[in-house]
């Protein structure tokens, strides 16, 4: 078995997942000011960029990341994140090998792993070196196609395994009290931010339900 990187510090709060954006400006000035509210990671996902693109925007995300003190994690690309000198890769379940993208990355990376709605999926992650497991989705949504839903009750079942629990889809800071209360240490969103009105003040509403959850 890999032992898990182990954060330094409990890990709680929000974990900011960017949208498909082509405009690398434009998606920087949309980060920026999220940064400065404390999300507690950021992951770089695009799925429609091209390669030249995903470097181009993960380099500059790195940048701002690492001024802002925020972790980025890069979306299924193990080699990318190691080339951008990223804190981690996200690896969904068809998207990389676990133990190959720990010995890429070393023992201080953090390596997360997409689990939907099995606990053994977690179970199995963990006991090759994954350092998070995400579950989801928890509600419809529309940022992705999804065949599963999970139930909060998973994220109970897998509080033994010791690493911080990730919930993702269709969170919202109305309905994201009982996940938190289940157990989830982060949640995962993208367009409920990203597409507010005001994304600053959003994020300050999905910090204010670890605060209390059943505010």
């Amino acid at each position: 078995m890999t032992p898990p990187a182990s954060p330094a510090a409990p890990v709680r709060g929000v974990y900011l997942i960017t949208p498909d954006d082509a405009d690398t400006a434009r998606l920087l000035a949309r980060v920026a000011p999220l940064l400065a509210a404390s999300p507690t990671w950021l992951q770089y996902r695009n799925k429609t960029a091209s390669d030249a693109l995903r470097r181009e925007q993960a380099m500059a995300l790195q940048g701002l990341c690492a001024a802002h003190g925020v972790p980025l994690i890069i979306n299924d690309d193990a080699a990318l994140a190691n080339e951008v000198g990223a804190a981690g890769v996200h690896l969904g379940g068809t998207d990389g090998d676990i133990g190959a993208a720990r010995a890429l990355l070393g023992p201080g990376a953090i390596i997360g792993a997409s689990c939907y709605d099995q606990l053994a999926n977690a179970e199995q992650a963990v006991a090759t070196g994954a350092s998070y497991v995400a579950f989801g989705a928890f509600f419809p949504t529309t940022t992705k196609v999804t065949r599963s839903r999970a139930q909060p009750d998973l994220l109970r079942q897998s509080a033994a395994l010791g690493v911080p629990r990730v919930a993702i889809g269709g969170l919202t800071p109305d309905n994201v009290g009982p996940i938190i209360a289940a157990g989830a240490d982060l949640v995962a969103v993208v367009s409920s931010v990203f597409a507010a009105a005001d994304p600053v003040a959003t994020l300050h509403a999905y910090l204010a339900r670890f605060q209390d959850p059943s505010a």
